[in-house]
């Protein structure tokens, strides 16, 4: 591989993710703008709150300033603020009148010094739950609504609300009665909103798109000269002995002339009589058993894996992108991109020859080489490329026409999965989904694996069923990369060898050393036999 086209992929996956975030980040702030539209305010659910003293504080709200806010609370050049406070409560006792006050941290610790009151230290939702610290006194307050000291303050039965422009200082909370008597207990609620949300969002979404715009490019960039030097077109190599067994080889190698090669042209989709559902699909998935598999290799496989996983999440985030602009190119040309072909035909092979050394087969020891081309490794897949394919089909096959495919996937893959209820304080209820056990495909080679170590073999019927699953999978994936129109087959198709690959040609029969003639026998002895007379002479 190139190093300048697969740093171009590094570097455009990087930034396209990091466009990605940037979006997801945009959006969440568009959704929060949104929601807070004629003057809402995020708010939490409402609670009851109790103090045994003559207050309840919040003391500690500390609103740091680096020169971006005026005194008053606003923003330079603009008469908004950053953002607003909403505190809503009311008296448990619906006769008593609630007092709800901001305060500096300083007018605050002189009202209540020396007065026993209660200050929140920690509250947490769903469930709720309320720590509080005692502070101490035995001074009597006087009403809070007479001192002068307050920034904001609201006061009176029934549910009262106050609303505070954020401004720069060290500030506090105080709930009360409004005649100063003790216990408090009240119901409060408090909410939230800000006027930045919406120049937030709006360089979240440029800066986003700009990098999502450069990361594609770049991806494609690299993918494209990837695929147009590495994997090359479709092909058919002679493929290894029958899995398990060696190869014959009873007569010496240089005794029999080597066969050049033999390739065949890719198969079409027509009836064969080689395949029991008379059909070949055009993706093909091969894998062939090593027959001195290590009984204990394959507890570490995953640790041994690790740097092939790292580079795969790039690839697939490439494969993702290339997929899409090629979506685009089919939808106005009809055709896939050959160079983006090679590209996402490579990436799928790598990925099955990971999945072949560890936990989608454990079929080999050898480690997967790093490259996207076809080599001698005993894993491999290939497409054949198609020279047009459907403009229509290309909107709807990779989501709805797929469908019943990606349901067997999801059961040959998937784990199982509960949903369970509890309480969220925004909308009352939160499902809750969670995932356990194991996929049918991680049962079937964890067996294998358990099998292996203490039997030193690998058992060949599980290990065709286990080619027949992922020869399904890697077909349906070809399918939702948009790389054939072909729908893929309801069946299994078990063994190592693809009913599409080309079958190797036989040895011929060994004709060294030449057979020697036969030797004439010669007569029985006994007396002369009698001869044809000659002539007398003349």
């Amino acid at each position: 591989m190139k190093p300048g086209r697969v740093v171009l992929l590094v570097l455009g996956s990087l930034a396209a993710l990091l466009g990605l975030g940037l979006l997801a980040g945009a959006a969440a702030t568009g959704w929060a703008n949104y929601q807070q539209r004629d003057g809402g305010f995020f708010t939490t659910p409402t609670e009851p709150f109790t103090a045994d003293g003559y207050a309840l504080t919040l003391p500690r709200i500390n609103i740091l300033d680096d020169g971006g806010m005026r005194p008053n609370g606003t923003l330079p050049g603009t008469d908004a603020t950053p953002g607003s406070v909403l505190l809503r409560g009311s008296a448990a006792d619906p006769s008593r009148q609630v007092f709800i006050g901001i305060a500096r941290q300083a007018d605050v610790a002189g009202y209540l010094s020396g007065v026993a009151h209660s200050e929140l230290a920690d509250v947490r939702f769903s469930p709720f739950q309320a720590d509080y610290r005692t502070v101490p006194g035995t001074k009597a307050p006087g009403r809070p609504a007479e001192q002068t000291f307050w920034a904001a303050s609201v006061s009176g039965t029934g549910s009262q609300d106050l609303r505070w422009d954020i401004r720069p200082g060290n500030w506090a909370v105080v709930i009360m009665n409004a005649d100063a008597a003790s216990p408090v207990a009240v119901d409060l609620s408090g909410g939230v909103r800000s006027e930045l949300l919406l120049p937030i969002f709006i360089g979240l979404l440029i800066a986003g798109v700009v990098l999502l715009g450069v990361g594609v490019l770049l991806i494609v960039l690299g993918a494209a000269g990837l695929g147009a030097a590495g994997p090359g077109g479709p092909g058919y190599p002679v493929l290894p002995p029958p899995y398990g067994y060696p190869p014959p080889s009873t007569v010496p190698a240089s005794a029999v002339p080597s066969p050049a090669p033999v390739t065949a042209p890719p198969p079409a989709l027509y009836p064969t009589a080689g395949t029991p559902h008379g059909r070949i699909y055009p993706a093909r998935l091969s894998g062939y058993l090593d027959p001195q598999l290590s009984r204990w290799l394959w507890l570490v496989k995953w640790f041994l894996a690790i740097p092939h996983y790292i580079v795969l999440f790039f690839l697939w985030f490439a494969l993702v992108v290339t997929t899409i602009v090629a979506g685009f190119a089919i939808l106005f040309t009809g055709r896939y991109p050959r160079s983006l072909f090679a590209f996402n035909v490579g990436v799928i092979r790598w990925n099955w020859r990971v999945a072949f050394y560890s936990y989608s087969a454990l079929g080999t020891d050898r480690y997967p080489p790093f490259t996207l081309a076809r080599t001698d490794y005993p894993a491999d897949f290939d497409v054949d490329y198609p020279e047009r394919l459907s403009r229509g089909l290309v909107l709807v096959k990779s989501w709805l026409l797929a469908i019943p495919h990606l349901l067997i996937v999801g059961i040959l893959t998937g784990t199982v999965r509960g949903w369970g209820g509890r309480e969220r304080y925004w909308d009352g209820t939160e499902w809750v989904q969670e995932n356990a056990g194991i996929s049918l495909i991680g049962l079937l080679v964890l067996i294998a694996g358990v099998v292996l170590v203490f039997t030193g073999r690998y058992w060949p019927g599980l290990f065709d069923l286990l080619m027949g699953l992922n020869r399904w999978i890697y077909r349906v994936i070809t399918y939702v990369a948009l790389m054939r129109d072909e729908y893929p087959p309801f069946h299994l198709d078990l063994g190592p060898a693809d009913p599409g690959d080309a079958q190797p040609v036989p040895a011929p029969v060994p004709t060294w050393p030449a057979p020697i003639p036969p030797v004439p026998t010669p007569p029985a002895p006994g007396p002369p036999q009698p001869g044809p007379v000659p002539p007398p002479a003349s």
